[in-house]
């Protein structure tokens, strides 16, 4: 297994965010750590936008990225044109992301969630994939339109 998975986290976020490294590692996964690493004041946008250009520029094929709630990097990362990053605290959430909405980061809080749960999220996000089935596609590119600017009209919308 080769794939790479871009890990980054703030300050409340950098503890659980070297556990997920860990656990990625000991699962076979190649890890990009894009920091931080301590638990002086950092702003989370700044490892939200590092991990998710990782993703868009090919040095990782997914990514986790950890803060206090992962509601702020979420928001961040999904500022970024091709990524699809979903707020995971449950393995249902983080692997129906990728198989319905083809997710490729998952944002966590680390003071929500602990270890143990987060290890079963990422390997859940990990091993997932998108099924392709034509309603997610379609989806997924009205997605892909609104992020070009283009929207979507009343007659999709009654379709979908």
């Amino acid at each position: 297994m080769s794939q790479t998975i871009a890990i980054g986290a703030d300050h409340a976020g950098y503890e659980l965010k070297d556990e997920v490294g860990r656990i990625l590692q000991g699962a076979g996964y190649e890890v990009l750590d894009l920091g931080t690493n301590g638990p002086e004041s950092v702003d989370y946008p700044d490892f939200a936008a590092a991990v998710g250009r990782a993703v868009q520029d090919g040095r990782a094929s997914r990514g986790v990225v950890v803060c206090g709630s992962g509601a702020g990097a979420c928001i961040a990362a999904n500022k970024l044109t091709g990524i699809r990053a979903a707020l995971a605290h449950d393995t249902y959430t983080a692997h129906q992301a990728v198989e319905h909405d083809d997710a490729n980061v998952i944002c966590m809080g680390a003071r929500i969630i602990g270890g143990a749960l987060a290890e079963e999220i990422v390997l859940a996000f990990a091993r997932a994939q998108f099924t392709g089935e034509e309603r997610h596609q379609r989806r997924l590119d009205k997605v892909n339109a609104l992020e070009a600017g283009a929207g979507t009209t009343d007659q999709e919308h009654a379709r979908a």
